[in-house]
C-alpha cells in the first residue's frame, strides 16, 4: 500500500466496514490512518495492525468488532516481511516479524479476551511497547460519567486541565489608570506634566477595575448522583484556575469543601471530599440544604452578583414547596443560576419531578454535563451574560404549589 490513491480507499473502505460493524469511525479517523501508515510504513501485518488500532479506535469496548474487520480485511494479507527482520516493530529482540497468535475466544489478532484494553501482549509475555490505543480524551470523551472507572476518571484529569470554568466580569468599585474613564486621575496627570514644564499637555483617566465573578459550587453527592459527582468535583478541581471556585457539597447536610480541595492532585482531592462529607451516596433535601447554603453564607455575601452552579439530578425527598423557596431566595441573590442535571440528555426529558420542576423557573440555564464532551455547554451557560430564565415546564405550577413529589423519572417517556 505504497499509492497514497490506493491507501485512502483501502483506508476509507475499512473505516466503512468498522462503522457498519458499530465502531464510532469517520472520515477524519480514516484519514489519520492513511496518513500513520504512509509515516511509518508498516512492514509486517502486526505493525500495521497497531497503526490501525491506535489511530481508529476510540473506546476498549469496540476491540472484538475491530479485531473481526481487521481479520476480515487484511487477515489474508501475505506477510512482506516474513523472511527478513522487521526493523520497524521493536515486539520481539530478533526483530522477527510476529505471527497473530490465538486468543481463548478464537481471535486472529493479538489480545483478543485475554488482556485489559490499552496494554496489548507482546509473545514474550512482557509489556508491550503501545502503551495504549488511543488518547484519553479519545476513548473516555464520548463515556458517560457513570460508566467511568475511578482509574478512567482519573485519566481525564489532564483534559480537564486544559478546560477553565470562566464566569463573566463585573465591575468593582476600585478603578485603575486607563487610557479611557469617565474620571480624571489628577495625581497621575500631575506627575506626567513635570516632563512638560507643568502644563498637563495629557490628561490621564480612571476607570473602574473588571475582575471575574465569584463562582459557588453545589453539588448533590446523593446516591443517584454519586458517579457524576466525582466526575464534576474533579472537573471543578482541575478547571477552576480562573476565579477561585466556592465549593459545597450535599445531600442530607451542607459540607463546604472549598479548603479540602486544596493544591493536591486529583485522586487525594476526591479522597479527601469523600472523607469531609459523611452523607456520601445518601439521601437528598435540596431545599434544605439551600436553605443552610443561603442563612450561613450565600445571604452574608458569597452568593452575591455570584454565578452559582448547581450540580444534581433533582430527585428531592424534601418538600418541593421548600425548594422553591429557596430557589426564589438564591435567584435575588446571584448573578446567574446554572444547574446540571445528567438526566437532561435526553431529548424526551421533562422536569416533572417534584423537585427540578419547583427549581426550574428560577434557573438560567439547565444542561447535562454528563461526559467530557458535554461539558462545553456547562463552560458556555457560566460564561454567558444573556438574558435571565428558563421557559416554565407545563406542570411546574402544581408540582411547585404542593403538588405531587414522588420522585418519578420521566426521562424517555
Amino acid at each position: 500500500m505504497t499509492d497514497p490513491a490506493d491507501l485512502a480507499g483501502v483506508a476509507a473502505r475499512f473505516g466503512a466496514l468498522l462503522h457498519s460493524s458499530g465502531v464510532a469511525v469517520g472520515p477524519d479517523r480514516c484519514e489519520r490512518f492513511a496518513r500513520a501508515v504512509m509515516i511509518a510504513r508498516p512492514a509486517t501485518i502486526r505493525s500495521l495492525y497497531w497503526c490501525a488500532a491506535v489511530t481508529l479506535l476510540a473506546d476498549p469496548g469496540d476491540r472484538p468488532a475491530f479485531d473481526r474487520a481487521f481479520d476480515l480485511v487484511f487477515g489474508g494479507m501475505a506477510d512482506e516481511a516474513s523472511s527478513r527482520g522487521d526493523p520497524g516493530d521493536p515486539g520481539t529482540p530478533d526483530d522477527s516479524p510476529v505471527p497473530p497468535r490465538e486468543g481463548p475466544a478464537g481471535g486472529g489478532r493479538p489480545g483478543v479476551g485475554d488482556h485489559v484494553a490499552g496494554s496489548p501482549p507482546s509473545s514474550t509475555g512482557t509489556r508491550s511497547p503501545y502503551p495504549s490505543i488511543a488518547t484519553a480524551t479519545e476513548r473516555l470523551g464520548g463515556r458517560d460519567f457513570a460508566k467511568l472507572s475511578p482509574d478512567e476518571l482519573l485519566e481525564l484529569a489532564a483534559a480537564m486541565r486544559r478546560l477553565r470554568l470562566a464566569s463573566p466580569p463585573r465591575r468593582t468599585r476600585r478603578t485603575e489608570v486607563g487610557r479611557r474613564g469617565p474620571a480624571v486621575d489628577l495625581r497621575t496627570t500631575l506627575r506626567h506634566a513635570r516632563r512638560t514644564g507643568g502644563y498637563p499637555l495629557r490628561l490621564s483617566r480612571r476607570r473602574s477595575r473588571v475582575k471575574p465573578r465569584r463562582l459557588v459550587v453545589l453539588c448533590d453527592i446523593s446516591g443517584s448522583m454519586a458517579p457524576y459527582a466525582r466526575a464534576l468535583l474533579q472537573l471543578v478541581y482541575c478547571a477552576a484556575g480562573g476565579p477561585r471556585a466556592e465549593v459545597f457539597t450535599f445531600a442530607t447536610r451542607l459540607t463546604r469543601l472549598t479548603r479540602v480541595l486544596g493544591r493536591v492532585s486529583p485522586s487525594v482531592a476526591l479522597e479527601r471530599a469523600g472523607r469531609a462529607a459523611p452523607d456520601w451516596a445518601g439521601g437528598t433535601r435540596i431545599g434544605s440544604a439551600l436553605r443552610s447554603f443561603l442563612d450561613d453564607y450565600g445571604a452574608r455575601g458569597m452568593a452575591r452578583g455570584a454565578v452559582v452552579l448547581i450540580l444534581s439530578d433533582g430527585w428531592d425527598t424534601g418538600d418541593p414547596v421548600e425548594l422553591g423557596r429557596q430557589m426564589a431566595r438564591l435567584s435575588r441573590l446571584a448573578y446567574r443560576v446554572v444547574w446540571a442535571n445528567p438526566r437532561t440528555q435526553s431529548a424526551a426529558f421533562r422536569p416533572l419531578t417534584g423537585g427540578m420542576a419547583a427549581a426550574w423557573p428560577y434557573c438560567d440555564a439547565v444542561v447535562s454535563a454528563h461526559r467530557l464532551t458535554a461539558l462545553d455547554d456547562l463552560l458556555g451557560a457560566l460564561a454567558d451574560p444573556g438574558p435571565r430564565g428558563l421557559p416554565r415546564p407545563r406542570a411546574a405550577e402544581s408540582v411547585a404549589a404542593g403538588g405531587r413529589n414522588d420522585n418519578s423519572d420521566t426521562w424517555g417517556r
